[in-house]
């Protein structure tokens, strides 16, 4: 409030004649009530005597609401016609309480905040000088005129009239910030806007104050912590490199540059050892970029090609050195390279004449340099400073350690799927007792490559082993157990355990390494698997089975009924001191056995029971072949998205008829030697066998009669032609028969290794009532 115009009238008899507006604001006594009364009545107490006479001096005012206040006052007379003083006119030439004039108005006009008052139509009272330098004109110019005669139809200028509006009607502060430029200003700055009404003497609102602090340091302080933060949570979300670098694109525009790019060496795309940063011109691959908006032109190097940078551009010098190159118009590599640019893309010669700054940072993560991440501002944006120096290196940072995880990661997935594969059935071996197909399917999630496994291996006397299992964990420590635990199933087949039995001497297994483990002795998966293992034989055509917490196995029969094989699951190998139980099935001939791990099954939120009834309604359904009846359950059944690897063995059984298999029962007297092998050499003459008949007469006479002489009754030799001519000689002895070297004079003692040199190989298997020593021989190709 102006108090220069607070001003009164006084006629010769001491009686107010005359009120003005700044008169009625200082006092509140509006003219109506102060016009026709002594001008003592306004005063609170007697001026001083030499006051009056000089005309001038400190006056105590009563204003209407009953406060008081000191003014210096001035009286000059008004002299009528004759000379004599009329009346007097008396005015406030201070302001209370100021003992130099001015100084308060200096401190106004010198405010580093930008202050303005306003009436209360929102018309321009006074403007201090930072006012004006925001405005671009001089207070002259601004004073007395109304705000949106000065300010541009913006949503900036709506918005501060509608404040403006809020505060005169109101009567209430109003706090807001905004992001604007102002008319006189190249960039745009934030503003703590203050705005709060100003009244009078009287309380009425007379019009508007602000005062607006330049916050831009705070708001881009604020601005880099949110980007930092918003860095945390998403740069990294996979363990995907490609994506990694799209993450740190999409976090840099709009709001810290105008283009970005992230390119990087060949190397870190593969699976290869890091290389070193080349000393010559550098080649990098193009994995990501964007601009901030619509009609900027098509970057000069497409997603996923090569582009050389020569050594004076900021990506190769940020690779080079190892650290962020800061670079724009007027430095003369920058010069260079933007003229080579022009030559190699012509098209983009105006884009790039716009560049304000562009900032190359290195991506480094552990010591090793893997890419270049460049980011570019245009006009009319600020160039790039320290503190964007600063916040481009952090997120670098941060984007070089995800990228590096995510090579890591896809490095030890390829080691761990190299590992796997080479350790599970590239070919699986020929047998006649099952046709089978499979499938495999690592996880592409970023637990990594999981444990499963699956295997088909051969028997004796023509049966086949189907085996099925899971470890624990996923990565290599993981594959390193499952190549260590199918190698183990593998031997344990060999000796021709049953089912139950081989579990329960691969649990034991599981245990002892669990155990090595936790000493610390060497690296060791977290432990614990499943397993499930069957045994087929083509010739009773019966599947005997046991599961070690495994899935059950599914079964199709030739009538395309599909269901779940009754079996006890098991305790998980590794839990120990507890038994497995073997289930036998009888099946008939085309039966289709569907063994698989639970990643086919299981998933997050996924009913089980509704999946199993999905996987039986997917192996009946009509198939062209077991491949295609593959395709059809993986198609049906696996999630989606597997979080877990997805193993699927379907076996198609088998029979041996009659006709392919000849048994005798043998008597337990050596006299019956020659009866057994004449009916041997029988049965191979109604085969059309002649030739194998030298090698198979050996044999059986030397099987029978080492269980005549040294095993127990009953004895039965079995022929069995499939592939191969298989003699089986069972007694009930569970001595198992070993090779042995016999001497010059020996009598003795050379029949077995005579059966193990004439036949492809040999064993013995144990069984409840006794053992079963057999011999293969190849036949003669048709």
């Amino acid at each position: 409030m102006e108090q220069a115009s607070a001003a009164a009238i006084i006629d010769a008899h001491g009686v107010v004649t005359g009120w003005s507006e700044g008169a009625r604001r200082l006092t509140g006594y509006p003219a109506e009530e102060a016009v026709g009364r002594a001008a003592r009545e306004l005063l609170a107490e007697d001026p001083p005597s030499g006051a009056v006479s000089r005309l001038s001096g400190t006056a105590v005012l009563r204003r209407r609401d009953g406060s008081t206040v000191s003014l210096a006052l001035a009286a000059c007379p008004v002299l009528g016609a004759d000379g004599t003083p009329g009346g007097y006119v008396i005015t406030v030439p201070g302001r209370p309480g100021e003992d130099e004039p001015g100084l308060v108005d200096q401190a106004f006009q010198q405010a580093s905040l930008s202050m303005s008052v306003f009436d209360a139509r929102q018309r321009y009272l006074r403007v201090n000088k930072r006012a004006c330098q925001v405005m671009g004109v001089p207070e002259e110019t601004l004073t007395g005129r109304y705000f949106p005669d000065t300010a541009d139809d913006s949503e900036y200028s709506r918005a501060f009239l509608d404040h403006l509006r809020r505060v005169a009607e109101t009567g209430e502060a109003v706090h807001f910030e905004t992001y604007t430029r102002g008319p006189a200003e190249a960039h745009e700055h934030a503003w703590n806007i203050e705005m709060w009404p100003v009244r009078d003497s009287s309380g009425e609102l007379a019009g508007t104050a602000l005062a607006a602090f330049d916050s831009s340091e705070q708001h881009w302080a604020r601005q880099r912590l949110a980007v930092l933060n918003e860095a945390a949570s998403a740069i990294g979300t996979t363990l995907d490199v490609v994506r990694t670098a799209e993450e740190l694109v999409g976090l840099l525009i709009p709001r810290f540059a105008d283009f970005a790019s992230v390119d990087l060496l060949d190397w870190v795309l593969g699976a290869d050892e890091p290389l070193a940063v080349p000393a010559e011109d550098i080649e990098l691959r193009r994995v990501a970029h964007g601009t901030a908006a619509e009609g900027y032109p098509t970057p000069s190097v497409h997603l996923g090609a090569s582009d050389v940078y020569p050594l004076y551009s900021a990506p190769a010098r940020a690779l080079r050195e190892g650290r962020a190159v800061l670079t724009g118009p007027g430095d003369p590599d920058f010069d260079r390279w933007m003229r080579v640019r022009n030559a190699q893309a012509p098209r983009n010669r105006r884009y790039r004449e716009s560049v304000r700054s562009t900032l190359a940072v290195p991506l480094r993560a552990r010591g090793t340099t893997m890419g270049v991440a460049v980011m570019v501002r245009a006009a009319p944006l600020d160039p790039y400073g320290p503190q964007d120096v600063v916040l481009a290196e952090e997120l670098a940072s941060r984007a070089a350690v995800c990228v590096d995880n995510a090579r890591r990661f896809a490095r030890e997935r390829s080691t761990a799927l190299a590992l796997q594969h080479s350790l599970l059935p590239r070919g699986l071996p020929g047998q006649a007792a099952v046709e089978v197909a499979h499938r495999y399917l690592p996880s592409g999630s970023a637990a990594g490559i999981g444990g499963d496994w699956f295997d088909v291996i051969p028997l004796s006397g023509c049966r086949v082993a189907l085996v099925v299992g899971d470890v624990v964990g996923h990565g290599i420590p993981s594959t390193a157990t499952m190549g260590r635990l199918c190698t183990a199933v593998r031997t344990l087949a060999d000796v021709d355990l049953p089912p139950d039995e081989l579990l329960t001497h691969l649990d034991d297994l599981v245990t002892h390494l669990a155990a090595v483990g936790e000493d610390g002795e060497e690296e060791v998966a977290e432990l614990g698997a499943t397993c499930l293992y069957a045994v087929y034989d083509p010739v009773s055509r019966r599947l005997d089975l046991a599961s070690a917490g495994h899935p059950a196995p599914a079964v199709v029969l030739p009538d395309g009924t599909a269901r779940l094989l009754p079996l006890a699951a098991g305790p998980p190998l590794g839990v120990g001191g507890l038994p497995f139980e073997a289930t036998g099935v009888e099946l008939p001939e085309g039966s289709i056995v569907a063994l698989y791990t639970d990643g086919l099954i299981d998933d997050r939120g996924r009913d089980v029971d509704h999946a199993l009834a999905e996987l039986c309604r997917a192996l009946s359904a009509p198939a062209a072949s077991l491949d295609a009846r593959c395709d059809t359950v993986l198609k049906t059944v696996m999630p989606e998205e597997p979080s877990d690897d997805v193993a699927l063995l379907l076996a198609c059984t088998r029979a041996l008829g009659d006709d392919r298999v000849a048994a005798w029962d043998v008597a337990p007297d050596a006299g019956q030697v020659a009866a057994t092998r004449q009916a041997a050499m029988e049965q191979l003459a109604a085969w059309g066998l002649e030739e194998t008949a030298f090698v198979t007469e050996l044999v059986v006479s030397e099987l029978v009669t080492n269980a005549i002489r040294y095993g127990e009754p009953p004895i039965r030799l079995r022929l069995i032609r499939d592939r191969s001519l298989i003699c089986e000689v069972s007694d009930g002895s569970s001595t198992s028969p070993h090779l042995r070297r016999a001497h010059a004079f020996d009598e003795g003692g050379r029949g077995l290794l005579l059966v193990a040199q004439l036949t492809q190989r040999w064993g013995s298997r144990q069984m409840g009532g006794g053992k079963t020593i057999w011999a293969e021989q190849a036949l003669p190709e048709s």
